[in-house]
């Protein structure tokens, strides 16, 4: 008998709590306040609440027609431009759940963590690939010299990272490398006349096609490391006397005979380790040398 009597009041102040849900719902189940938009509902929860239902979307439409949001108010209003809407979005959503990404109740936000936040995703196919009717394009040099759209490089999920690809930009921008990176300050750079797609490809950085033998062959004999002969990373300027087992006043003795007395550019007539290279080079710097000194006697003789 007792326990019939228990079930009997159990079910009664069930009954009595369902009955004060519906009666007061704002402060039976209501997790606070509503925003103050919406601030002249807060006694009608069933405005927007279905029983056992929650909020659905077609209740929201009632007041917020999709065709009008983002661009007029409920009462009918105009949205004015600048706000932190930047454009309507809404009606290219590809399924109607206002609840998703809204809630009503700000604080305390019980079902925040139900909630997302916008995702592109929920964006038409079509819609996602015209980045420009919601972002503004940037407005720096690089992406200005593009012709093509957002999505060959960025992704929906990030603007960053990105996958920009160099052959995007147009022959005559591609090769003004300077006009989006800056130019390297180290003493090989500074030394090197040219655009870097001499020695650089779009691809990378590295690897380099730099070419030394143009300045000097690194044969098997002098295939060293760079700081062999530019000592202290001073490219400018390179020493022979690391590995040669020279004197200056040796050098010069061997090289007055030919006529030679600049020591200080031995690259100018030994262009690898070749002897006959350095003869040849010789030959063809005492034949230079032999031709301005003729020049200079016949304008003496004949002013």
């Amino acid at each position: 008998m007792k326990t019939l009597w228990l079930k009997v009041a159990i079910s009664v102040n069930l009954l009595v709590l369902v009955g004060l849900a519906f009666a007061y719902p704002a402060l039976m189940v209501s997790p606070g306040p509503l925003m103050s938009g919406h601030s002249r509902l807060s006694n009608d929860c069933f405005a927007c609440h279905t029983a056992w239902i929650g909020a659905p979307a077609d209740k929201c439409v009632k007041c917020h027609a999709l065709k009008d949001i983002g661009v007029r108010t409920t009462t009918g209003l105009a949205v004015p431009a600048g706000g932190k809407m930047k454009v309507s979005f809404h009606q290219e959503l590809t399924e109607q759940n206002c609840v998703a990404c809204h809630h009503d109740h700000p604080s305390p936000r019980l079902a925040e963590g139900a909630r997302r936040a916008f995702q592109h995703g929920l964006l038409r196919p079509t819609t996602r690939e015209q980045c420009e009717t919601c972002h503004a394009s940037p407005g720096d040099a690089r992406h200005q010299q593009l012709a093509t759209g957002c999505r060959r490089c960025h992704q929906t999920t990030g603007w960053k990272p990105a996958s920009f690809d160099h052959g995007l930009l147009t022959p005559a921008v591609l090769e003004r490398c300077e006009g989006c990176h800056k130019t390297p300050a180290d003493s090989l750079h500074e030394r090197i006349q040219g655009g870097c797609p001499q020695c650089h490809t779009p691809k990378g950085w590295k690897p380099a096609t730099f070419d030394h033998s143009k300045s000097f062959v690194l044969d098997r004999d002098h295939n060293a490391s760079c700081a062999t002969c530019h000592e202290g990373g001073n490219y400018k300027r390179y020493t022979c006397y690391g590995c040669h087992e020279h004197t200056p006043g040796n050098i010069l003795s061997e090289h007055e005979e030919e006529g030679i007395s600049d020591l200080e550019n031995c690259v100018r007539c030994h262009r690898s380790g070749d002897k006959d290279s350095a003869r040849e080079g010789s030959r063809e710097r005492r034949g230079r040398e032999g031709d301005r000194k003729r020049e200079h006697d016949d304008e003496r003789e004949h002013p």
